[in-house]
């Protein structure tokens, strides 16, 4: 459930980019930061190991406007990707009001996909949430790679409920954009039906060049 603090009239959407170790979870949150308005967002904290994998988790705070009379941050998140940290990908789940699955399109990956997939709804049953009810966007990265599983696979494969889905590459920005406006627009309207009911408030802007608009 999103965090209010109703003193500084601040609240506060925890998105969660979850998947394999590698997968880019890390690269869509740094090119998220590059390409941004500065003016909207935070600096990104990235803990990691010396090998520069994620050992907890990385966060990049950005400013999305208002809504109703709240100021309104997306709390960007990855979980570290590798097995023996399912622990900590527990604990950064912990809260979450929207899900980015971010797979490895190659190939050699597609196990390591599905065994990710499989401990996120492990994850989620334990907290007595229903992933397939849940906002969920895929992102199928490195597509400007060769040895690719091909998206309709990945689809039956990861996808089967037929959740959004967006083919990126990014290392160099594709989809990366695209993946968090399609989150937010899963996100943002069921956050502001919990708070305010069905009426909701103002829809959130956030900040990139073109002053993207998330909803």
């Amino acid at each position: 459930m999103a965090f209010i603090n109703y003193t500084t009239s601040q609240l506060t959407i925890k998105i969660v980019y979850y998947g394999t170790g590698l997968s880019g979870k890390t690269t869509n949150l740094r090119c998220i930061q590059e390409k941004i308005d500065p003016a909207s967002r935070s600096e990104l904290i990235c803990l990691e190991t010396e090998t520069e994998r994620t050992y907890f988790f990385d966060l990049l705070p950005i400013r999305a406007g208002y809504i109703g009379h709240f100021k309104a941050t997306f709390q960007l998140m990855t979980v570290p990707g590798q097995v023996y940290y399912e622990a900590s990908r527990k604990n950064v789940l912990v809260g979450t009001d929207g899900l980015v699955f971010v797979a490895d399109s190659q190939i050699p990956l597609l196990d390591a996909n599905l065994e990710s997939l499989e401990s996120l709804r492990r994850n989620f049953k334990e907290q007595k949430t229903d992933l397939a009810a849940f906002p969920l966007v895929f992102q199928y990265n490195k597509r400007d790679l060769s040895n690719l599983v091909p998206v309709e696979t990945l689809n039956n494969l990861l996808n089967p409920q037929g959740a959004p889905y967006v083919e990126a590459a990014a290392i160099s920005g594709l989809g990366v954009f695209e993946t968090l406006k399609e989150i937010a627009r899963l996100t943002v309207p069921r956050v502001r039906e919990k708070i305010f009911g069905p009426e909701g408030g103002d829809s959130p802007r956030v900040g990139r060049k073109e002053d993207l608009e998330l909803i």
